[in-house]
């Protein structure tokens, strides 16, 4: 049963909708947009486990960030396999946003999604392999991605209880990853500021994911231009709060790694001291040094810190 006592659709009574493209240029249009995003945010999730693994290490890799990206792509993938499989949801959205209104959700989203997923596990897998730096995931990341699962698993609950439609309890974990994109760059980019340095970061990942969040969103515009509606947006208001998340916090990134926190040019210029970006855990033996000592020691670690900076950069 349906909020409000209405009875869910069975698989028999699901009517079969013509929903369908006005324009065959705007669908040309609109499902080549959905694979370039598909393309190039498939593929932005590469460079950072190449980094990762060229290095042999992921300090500079926010933990909490990998933890909350896990979550986001796995809510959203399960609410794009029930918006593109399940008969049964579909239905329950034409008879919420039209019965002639297109599913909102195509064959790319459910591909990236799926392929989001498994490389954020192998990411995932390399925080328990490689150097941390003395890194770990944050009891409060710990404390959000509990409760992230709780509410869908409250959702699923409901809805095999009938108190929601299958529709709502799927629209829940679009709204979980909708929650999960705004606040997972957070911890990278505090991490970036505090360190001022982008290195362990990859900024190919980020040019990837800017180009596939601008190609999502243009093809949300395609569809709402041939069906002289908008309604595509509230029905997946997930993928238009994911997409303008996404831009907003990746122009962020990219302000971060070409103008503020340049490495590359720091090591180039010396930036005056010659100093190497600032280390996540300070050494609280250099304060035991003479002040001989520790100009030997600084001097050193600058020549050293110089040649690396450069090898990291051209690893990413």
């Amino acid at each position: 049963m349906q909020e409000g006592g209405v009875m869910d659709p069975s698989p028999s009574d699901l009517l079969v909708v013509d929903a369908q493209w006005q324009s065959p240029l705007l669908y040309f249009l609109y499902n080549n947009l959905g694979w370039l995003a598909f393309t190039v945010w498939s593929i932005s999730f590469y460079p950072q486990v190449l980094l990762n693994y060229r290095r042999k290490s992921v300090e500079g890799l926010n933990f909490d960030f990998v933890i909350f990206n896990l979550t986001k792509h796995s809510t959203y993938c399960i609410f794009n396999i029930a918006l593109f499989f399940s008969p049964v949801v579909q239905q329950q959205y034409r008879m919420r946003y039209g019965e002639r209104e297109l599913i909102p959700v195509s064959a790319s989203d459910v591909a990236f999604s799926v392929h989001a997923v498994t490389l954020t596990v192998v990411t995932a897998l390399q925080l328990l392999i490689f150097p941390k730096g003395g890194q770990t995931v944050s009891r409060t990341a710990i404390w959000i991605t509990i409760g992230a699962w709780a509410v869908g698993l409250v959702g699923v609950l409901l809805a095999i209880d009938g108190e929601l439609t299958w529709l709502s309890s799927a629209t829940l974990f679009n709204y979980i990853q909708v929650v999960m994109t705004s606040i997972k760059y957070i911890p990278q980019a505090w991490m970036n500021y505090k360190r001022r340095s982008t290195v362990g970061w990859s900024i190919g990942n980020i040019l990837l994911d800017l180009t596939g969040a601008v190609s999502g969103l243009a093809q949300m515009f395609l569809q709402s231009i041939d069906q002289k509606s908008f309604k595509n947006f509230a029905g997946n208001a997930g993928k238009l709060g994911l997409t303008g998340e996404t831009i907003m916090f990746d122009l962020l990134f990219v302000v971060q790694h070409y103008y503020l926190y340049s490495d590359k040019q720091r090591a180039m210029d010396g930036e005056g001291g010659g100093t190497s970006p600032v280390p996540l855990l300070h050494d609280h033996r250099e304060s035991e040094q003479s002040p001989a000592e520790g100009i030997a020691s600084l001097s050193h670690r600058h020549y050293k810190g110089y040649s690396s900076t450069q090898d990291l950069e051209k690893g990413e």
